[in-house]
């Protein structure tokens, strides 16, 4: 075991963004090949935010990807807002060691002084000796602060460019920006691992470190995740919340897999690699500091290549939540393998299996007038009275629609559609014949007749 730390210290949001479990997972990889330790820390102190169902959703979103505390690597999780105490005591130092000062500027009289909405704060209560207020961090006047970043290099920020921050309410309760420091001090942090929203705040805690006697972390931060049009992936318009990906189906490996491949990769032409596989190879370093795509149609892919190399019996289990509790699990079984083909989210498994288990198979109108288009009647009729007489297997029940069909004019593709959407009610799913045979000649005979019920009104 090493001294590296690194912590993952998310907001409760009500959901788990999927940028954020990127994040995670770096770190995670980070902290494993290290022997070092996984610190997580939920940052709770916005009592609008502070649901416990929220936080449970964010243990329960890590546990999922696999990061949880049968691991040793893993610590935590703690509360931000049980560190209070340290952060007031923060802010007590600096402002004893002429490092912060108070201050009761309003913006309103900022905007008086600058004459512009635009300008940072003037520094105009540095030396008035208030004794309340706002508490600023008080920055250095010439030079540059420099935050050397695994990632990005080196990041300067000229200092006449960065105004004295807040880093205290007037009620005394800390902003983000200090206990933020102050926590990962606390918690010996070695490592941070994070957004490239945070650059702007690394600076500032490059400077608050000193100040309070620590030295400053090794940075990283990762570049932002973008959607098709290449804007930062949002809530209020892409598919982001890491439970909707799990409710939907995709498995745990894919979207692991696929998420550490966003802004990384192994140095090969291989994509589809397991956990184990890249820990050893990932390096902060070969990080690309370009922005990263969320490509959902390729996580797609990625999942149906990890359904595909399921063992069945897992396959099976995974389905069961997609299925009714009463459907027979022994019939589900005998299309279960042909079913694991064609998924590429367990979600879809109940599409191509529910006519199975239905009294009558679901009515789709669009499927319906696009299947009985080609002499449908006699092709329905000609194969109800083949099933009549005909072996219970998928080769005679394929010969045996090949034969109408030829007695129409039709090849198989044409012929097997209405007989398709009669005993399944889909245009696609399973292979036919192996459907019809599983559901058994009774019940095939049934639906045929349905069907020309319907097509005759």
């Amino acid at each position: 075991m090493t001294d590296l730390r690194v912590r993952f210290a998310p907001s409760p949001t009500g959901m788990f963004h999927v940028g954020g479990a990127r994040t995670a997972l770096f770190n995670w990889a980070l902290a494993e090949q290290a022997g070092g330790r996984f610190v997580l820390r939920v940052e709770d102190t916005d009592a609008t935010r502070n649901r416990p169902e929220w936080t449970e959703g964010i243990i329960s979103a890590l546990d999922w990807i696999g990061i949880n505390g049968t691991n040793p690597a893993f610590e935590g999780p703690y509360f931000q807002s049980a560190y209070e105490p340290q952060h007031r005591e923060a802010v007590a130092k600096l402002l004893a060691d002429g490092k912060a000062y108070y201050c009761d500027c309003t913006r309103e009289q900022l905007v008086a002084r600058t004459g512009s909405e635009h300008r940072g704060y003037d520094g105009h209560c540095r030396e008035r000796g208030l004794t309340e207020g706002a508490v600023r961090f008080r920055t250095p006047d010439e030079g540059v602060t420099v935050v050397d970043d695994l990632i990005r290099g080196r990041v300067e920020f000229p200092n006449d460019a960065q105004e004295d921050f807040v880093i205290a309410r007037t009620d005394g309760s800390p902003l983000y920006v200090l206990a933020n420091a102050v926590d990962d001090i606390t918690q010996a942090i070695t490592h941070v691992v994070r957004g490239e929203e945070h650059l702007g705040n690394a600076a500032k805690q490059e400077l608050l470190w000193p100040a309070l006697g620590a030295t400053p972390p090794v940075w990283a931060h990762l570049p932002v995740i973008v959607n098709e049009q290449r804007k930062k992936l949002s809530k209020r318009r892409d598919k982001v919340a890491l439970e909707d990906y799990r409710e939907e189906g995709y498995l745990a490996e894919a979207m692991v897999n696929y998420l550490m491949l966003l802004g990384w990769g192994p140095g090969d032409d291989r994509e589809i690699m397991p956990w184990s596989e890249m820990v050893p190879l990932f390096r902060l370093e070969d990080v690309n500091s370009s922005s990263a795509f969320f490509d959902e149609k390729k996580l797609r892919a990625f999942n149906g290549e990890y359904i595909r190399a399921l063992p069945i019996h897992v396959f099976e289990e995974r389905c069961s939540p997609y299925l009714d509790a009463d459907w027979d699990r022994e019939t589900f079984s005998k299309v279960a393998a042909l079913a694991q083909t064609r998924i590429t989210v367990l979600s879809e498994i109940r599409q191509n299996v529910d006519f199975l288990f239905l009294d009558q198979p679901v009515f789709d109108q669009a499927s319906w007038d696009k299947a009985m288009k080609n002499a449908p009647v006699e092709i329905l009729t000609g194969y109800l009275e083949r099933l009549d007489s005909v072996s219970w297997d998928p080769e005679s029940l394929k010969e045996a629609l090949e034969e109408v069909g030829a007695a129409h004019g039709l090849k198989l593709g044409k012929a097997q559609a209405p007989v398709r959407v009669a005993v399944t009610g889909r245009t696609v799913g399973l292979p036919l014949f192996e459907s019809i045979e599983v559901l058994g000649r009774e019940r095939s005979q049934e639906r045929l007749r349905a069907a020309l019920a319907r097509l005759r009104g």
